[in-house]
């Protein structure tokens, strides 16, 4: 299929999410999840000439979209290593960093990636093609009960026991290897009316697997926030629970779990003001437009002055 920055991915919340960067046109910035350009294109208009533009991807397909302006960079690499890179271009302090966490139009729309159940094909899963284990090893070769802890982990489902049971008894007489051939095993243990969205979940546990989805989220939030300088910002795009609430929670205190520390005043010890308390979802008519945005959530937050 042919691949352009418009059909590999839809921005979501592409101005809402630029907006809440407060962008400098002098500043240094980082998109961690470029995919199709359109959240990175948007912070280069607000950049003036002597602007930086940093944006990761680790997706092949997404290279092709790389655009061509001496203030873009483009590395090809997860967002997880964030700080290996900035050290590496010899950066010290950026002034805002923007995630769109969803997962790309492209990604969901191209069969042969296995992202998604509507087709049938290989049960691949992974972003970067060029590496890692899929979704089938993770289904032939997980023992039951640490199948049953993805689902129930990262889909959050209650059924998880159940479904690592089909799965383990289907894969005994014969290898699990497309998505239709998961999708059997596990079909008489979904209710028709909940189908959909339960299926949803369990391709969503099996991705998050894949590609270590949480662990990269917590490395590169980590690194955001050892990254910015004070007044920085950092603008994040999230879908699902999981990854909203440790967005949440490194935002209101300054870790990923969520453990609150005071000082002797009992004033809660964070590197962030919050700016938008209340979270920012798309309108009407962007998920009119792109009905894969109706989950977005945006949450903007700011690294105080006095920060360390």
């Amino acid at each position: 299929m042919t691949i352009t920055a418009e059909t590999y991915h839809v921005p979501v919340l592409r101005q809402e999410s630029v907006d809440g960067l407060a962008v400098r046109p002098g500043g240094t910035y980082v998109d961690v999840t470029f995919g199709g350009g359109g959240h990175s294109r948007e912070i280069l208009s607000r950049l003036g000439d002597d602007g930086r533009l940093f944006s990761f991807d680790q997706d092949a397909d997404a290279e092709g979209n790389i655009i061509g302006d001496a203030r873009f960079t483009f590395v090809r690499s997860n967002f997880r290593y964030l700080a290996n890179w900035m050290r590496y271009y010899g950066v010290e302090r950026i002034d805002g960093l923007l995630a769109d966490l969803g997962v790309s139009s492209h990604h969901f729309d191209d069969a042969e990636r296995g992202f998604s159940f509507r087709f049938d094909a290989p049960l691949d899963m992974r972003m970067n093609k060029r590496d890692g284990m899929t979704a089938a090893d993770v289904v032939n070769k997980y023992d039951e009960a640490r199948l049953a802890d993805v689902f129930y982990l990262y889909g959050e489902l209650k059924t998880s026991r159940r479904l690592a049971s089909a799965i383990a008894k289907a894969r005994a007489a014969k290898p699990i290897a497309t998505t239709q051939d998961l999708a059997d095993a596990v079909a008489p243990l979904f209710k028709r009316e909940r189908e959909k969205k339960d299926m949803a979940k369990m391709f969503q546990a099996l991705r998050i697997e894949v590609n270590h989805e949480m662990d990269a989220l917590r490395q590169m939030l980590d690194a955001a926030t050892r990254l910015l300088a004070p007044g920085g910002r950092l603008s994040v795009i999230t879908y699902h629970s999981l990854e909203d609430r440790m967005v949440k929670n490194v935002m209101r205190t300054g870790n990923a779990e969520g453990v609150v520390r005071q000082d002797f005043y009992g004033r809660v010890l964070t590197p962030y003001s919050v700016v938008n308390n209340k979270v920012i979802t798309p309108s009407d008519d962007e998920i009119e437009r792109n009905p894969r945005s109706r989950s977005a959530k945006l949450r903007i937050a700011e690294k105080k002055d006095d920060a360390e």
